[in-house]
């Protein structure tokens, strides 16, 4: 696949209808003839002719469409991402009178289980996805749901998003939009970096509020389980009823190779930049961390030359690799799309020589609270990426702390190379 990607703002967008519903709302923009309204237009146009996809943003991450009824066209998704073909995809709607011809094509019931209905009334639209049978007849591409009798589903808050949809008309298969493996993008910037001549049109409509993806729930078995934490808590779903007793179904290690994914993100390692990365469990020393920090950067064999240093709630500037005087001094800050980075010379003693060398640091501050970890994570393994570091140690955060805790500590631990405690 070859072409020319654009990349058109439509960030006015992002602000919503107002009182207006979704088809007054894309009519108005219509009859006005705004750039914006144009784009979407012409994103619809390629959504339903073509078979190349197209990245819009949601407020999770930003994601990769096509139209979820057309074979070619989510085997566009599978092209560009270079993504393994048995990983399902999770369908995008406007309404739920778009999923009502998906979950019952001949329409004799509700479009749903009623197990699904307090979710629904709580959270949709929003950052939850529900797994539903694939009925007989099924006018869902095959190749969506990854020859799983279920297939997964969302209504996105992003108005944007919805907009998107409704213009199209079509119900949209769309994971995130990255290079697979990679961090989830959270803005259009990071898309074009990973799909670059791979795809047509970007959407740019500014970074995501989320920053992880949706919370994926299985309410066909019986407790109902989590398959994937993300923006909607554990604890939130608890409060709905028939959801009192909700367990967590998924496994922060990836699936055997032999297993089948009940779920999008299940298999395969995920979030993963070039760099490799290496998390620190929360009750870590940081003096061991240190330590051990060093003992890489004299051993030859990693040939760590850059380091990148991801913290959050205790880790101090630096991690001790330098005095505070000697960083006060050497330390740099360096232009970053993620901002507030700084860097600085850490000397060392190479093991099996007398002579020392100096290694470069870069250190970013994610924040302390799980929101601001959240919605900077994905973006600070690419920043950090792009100033080439060797390895990115990162500061884990309790996963029993919260729900959002939870998810960035999956979200970590699909990415990383190794989880020590030291």
């Amino acid at each position: 696949m070859s072409t020319k990607t654009r990349v058109v703002p439509v960030q006015r967008l992002s602000e919503g209808p107002g009182d207006l519903s979704l088809a007054e709302w894309w009519e108005k923009e219509r009859k006005q003839k705004t750039p914006e309204s144009q784009a979407i237009e012409e994103a619809a146009k390629l959504l339903r002719s073509s078979d190349i996809p197209v990245a819009f943003p949601t407020e999770t991450v930003y994601g990769l469409g096509a139209d979820a009824t057309r074979s070619s066209s989510v085997q566009g998704i599978y092209r560009a991402k270079q993504r393994p073909s048995d990983n399902p995809l999770i369908v995008h709607v406007d309404s739920l009178d778009m999923l009502e011809p998906l979950a019952q094509p001949r329409r004799r019931q509700s479009p749903s289980p009623p197990i699904y209905k307090p979710l629904i009334d709580r959270f949709w639209p929003g950052a939850l996805t529900i797994i539903l049978p694939n009925p007989s007849g099924s006018i869902l591409a095959s190749e969506v749901t990854s020859s799983l009798t279920t297939f997964g589903v969302r209504m996105p808050s992003s108005p944007l998003a919805r907009l998107l949809i409704h213009a199209a008309d079509r119900p949209l298969a769309a994971p995130s939009a990255n290079a697979s493996t990679k961090p989830s993008p959270t803005t259009a910037q990071h898309v074009y970096h990973d799909l670059k001549d791979r795809i047509d049109l970007i959407l740019d409509g500014g970074a995501s509020g989320v920053g992880v993806e949706s919370t994926v729930v299985d309410g066909l078995c019986d407790p109902p389980v989590v398959l994937r934490p993300g923006g909607i808590g554990i604890d939130e779903i608890r409060k709905c009823e028939g959801w009192e007793s909700v367990a967590v179904g998924y496994k922060d290690g990836t699936l055997d190779v032999k297993e089948v994914p009940r779920a999008p993100g299940m298999k395969y390692r995920h979030y993963s930049p070039k760099a490799r990365v290496v998390l620190f469990e929360p009750t870590s020393n940081p003096a061991g961390v240190m330590k051990h920090v060093l003992k890489d950067l004299k051993d030859t064999a990693i040939g760590a030359h850059k380091i990148g240093i991801i913290r959050t709630r205790n880790w101090e500037l630096g991690l001790g690799l330098a005095s505070e005087d000697d960083i006060a001094t050497t330390m740099n800050p360096v232009p970053s799309p993620i901002g507030n980075v700084v860097s600085f010379p850490v000397p060392v003693l190479q093991d099996g020589n007398s002579s020392s060398c100096t290694k470069v640091a870069y250190d970013y501050h994610l924040g302390s609270d799980a929101v601001s970890i959240a919605h900077g994570l994905f973006a600070a393994l690419r920043g950090l990426d792009e100033l080439d570091v060797d390895v990115i140690y990162v500061e884990g955060v309790s996963d029993r702390e919260g729900d959002l805790a939870a998810a960035v500590m999956n979200r970590l631990r699909k990415a990383a190379g190794a989880e020590l405690r030291v």
